[in-house]
């Protein structure tokens, strides 16, 4: 639907800084590849209907997870987290485990996309996409 959504932790760095800032970028990179695309754009969190079909649709032990960390927060050792999993888990066996309120999907619609393909010599394709206030996309070839 022309954006790209992800989940996190609203409470941790990246939800943090999005909340100050909703410019944001994202990048994909393969190595083996060598190939990148970055994308740059704006982000708003999606409704909670959507986190929380999303939410469900994740493996048990990651909904667990995303209950009890303190995403990007120090902690004090492993064996806190793996307490407070085993303590939470036992609180949903044979229930529906809840999206946290804490948790939930921004959606990026994007500004400027960049494709780069990498090539011997430096000699590197790059094509860039710039939205314009029409709505069109502008198409650039970029200098390695």
């Amino acid at each position: 639907d022309g954006k790209f959504v992800f989940y996190t932790n609203y409470e941790g760095r990246k939800g943090k800084q999005l909340a100050q800032n909703p410019y944001i970028s994202l990048s994909f990179v393969w190595h083996t590849l060598e190939r990148q695309v970055h994308i740059e754009g704006i982000a708003s969190k999606v409704t909670p209907e959507e986190s929380d079909e999303y939410f469900r649709k994740r493996p048990y032990k990651s909904r667990v997870g995303a209950r009890i960390s303190p995403q990007s927060q120090p902690i004090s050792s492993r064996m806190q987290l793996i307490r407070a999993f085993i303590k939470e888990a036992a609180r949903w066996i044979g229930k529906e485990v809840e999206r946290p309120d804490n948790w939930g999907g921004y959606a990026v619609v994007p500004t400027r996309i960049e494709f780069w393909q990498g090539r011997p010599n430096r000699l590197h394709d790059r094509f860039l996409y710039t939205l314009q206030l029409n709505g069109e996309w502008e198409i650039s070839r970029l200098a390695p």
